[in-house]
């Protein structure tokens, strides 16, 4: 009876350890995966504030010329 006993422990420990494997094979892809997002949006962040920027300075060579435009018209224009 005894043989049964430990025969049956034994098999008990090696499901417990597959278990354990792959629950730590999944934890390690969910960190991999979570690695990869942060990285994804740390590059969105950096394309978006590239574009807000570029954005930004598009609309101020805009307004300068539109008060360029303005200063001919009402022969304000600095030109001597």
């Amino acid at each position: 009876m005894k043989i049964l006993y430990w025969g049956g422990q034994g098999k008990a420990e090696e499901w417990t350890e597959s278990a354990k494997s792959t629950a730590n094979a999944a934890h390690d892809k969910a960190c991999d995966m979570a690695g990869d997002s942060q990285g994804q949006a740390q590059r969105s962040k950096e394309e978006n504030a590239g574009f807000l920027q570029q954005t930004g300075e598009q609309m101020v060579n805009m307004a300068q010329g539109a008060i360029d435009g303005m200063k001919n018209t009402l022969g304000m224009n600095d030109k001597k």
